[in-house]
């Protein structure tokens, strides 16, 4: 099974674009899906992200897709997953600080409150282009109280220049000949690069 995801995300490209001439527009159901779950569920933060909006972006320069339409689907799917994410976290917040758990004191969740409303444009807006703590931050903006229209604002801002940044990087850098005919060694590059920068965050935050 994992020889055949990690296939699977070495070739999206080819996978995508079979997909299009099979299913045609209802591709785009399913890439909203994906950022969607991505950025909205805890549970789902190893699905493609940074590499599949590049994919696209490569995609769409050679015709297979609408970059416009693509684009306002995507950056709506991120900010609509960060803002169930957001929910979530503001559900079970007040539930699992209750007091009821010794080891999750209320004034935890005070002092995360407090990060939030003095740093949380920040992260979240940040946390966009780090794996892993793009699918935790919101979560936790929720449980630490941030204001909702506070976080809105940011979430906005931060998911279209997620979508933006990644999709117009493959868009004109695929028709580059090194990076099209290599999409495979981009892919694992970004990848690769996701990956450190996100355990470079985590040990930063665990030694902090």
């Amino acid at each position: 099974m994992l020889p055949d995801l990690l296939n699977l995300i070495l070739h999206v490209d080819t996978f995508l674009a079979a997909l299009v001439s099979d299913y045609g527009l209802w591709v785009y159901a399913l890439l909203f899906l994906i950022i969607f779950l991505e950025t909205g569920l805890v549970v789902t933060p190893f699905l493609p992200g940074d590499s599949l909006l590049f994919t696209v972006g490569v995609l769409a320069a050679a015709g297979l897709f609408n970059i416009w339409l693509v684009f306002g689907l995507l950056a709506v799917a991120a900010i609509l997953g960060d803002t169930i994410n957001y929910w979530i976290g503001a559900k079970i917040g007040p539930r699992a600080f209750s007091g009821k758990y010794r080891f999750l004191r209320r004034d935890y969740l005070d002092a995360a409150h407090s990060f939030y409303e003095k740093h949380g444009g920040k992260t979240v807006v940040l946390a966009r282009f780090v794996p892993l703590i793009r699918t935790f931050a919101p979560f936790v903006a929720g449980i630490g109280r941030m204001t909702y229209t506070r976080f809105l604002s940011y979430n906005v801002v931060g998911g279209v220049a997620w979508v933006a940044a990644f999709l117009t990087a493959g868009y004109f850098l695929g028709s580059v000949p090194f990076v099209r005919e290599n999409l495979s060694l981009v892919i694992i590059a970004i990848i690769v690069v996701s990956i450190v920068v996100a355990l470079a965050e985590m040990a930063r935050h665990r030694k902090a």
